[in-house]
């Protein structure tokens, strides 16, 4: 009897592990089935869902070049087929934060702030070109280093006091 990956087969439950079981196949073959392969729900321990000797139809997944089988009970089980889930419209009770495209009369959205068209900005040149970036960015770091080694400087070593 030959094994193909995808076929189902009807095994016999050979052994019991903490992750998995071993399923007697025929033919002398045996697979294993992880335990997360036996159920579509959480199982804390599997002797609790398999018995020694219980027979199973069991999915072939995967046949690996070592000659091990990869085996799954769960997507044996043909389902019927679902339909698709359905849409639930999002309705919130929370009105703690408004939508920020809101407008009210005055042009001014709920928070306060004028809104801004993004679109009608004119095409001219940056206000701030790379190398104006890259120097305040440098020194904003440079400021940031300085902090640090200065905060952390008094903090190495074991006991006693600073050193110098």
């Amino acid at each position: 009897m030959s094994i193909e990956v995808g076929e189902k087969v009807t095994g016999t439950v050979s052994g019991i592990t903490n992750f998995g079981a071993f399923i007697d196949l025929g033919d002398r073959k045996t697979g294993l089935v992880h335990i997360s392969e036996v159920s579509d729900s959480f199982i804390k321990d599997i002797k609790d869902v398999l018995k020694v000797g219980e027979q199973v139809t069991v999915k072939v997944m995967s046949i690996g070049d070592d000659g091990k089988i990869g085996l799954s009970i769960r997507r044996a089980v043909d389902k019927p087929a679902e339909p698709a889930a359905p849409v639930r419209e999002r309705t919130s009770s929370y009105q703690g934060r408004r939508d920020s495209n809101s407008t009210n009369s005055s042009g001014r959205s709920s928070s306060g702030y004028q809104k801004i068209d993004r679109g009608a900005r004119n095409a001219g040149p940056k206000k701030e070109d790379f190398d104006s970036l890259m120097s305040s960015f440098l020194k904003d770091s440079d400021d940031r280093l300085t902090s640090l080694k200065r905060n952390t400087e008094g903090k190495r070593g074991g006991r006693g006091g600073r050193r110098n």
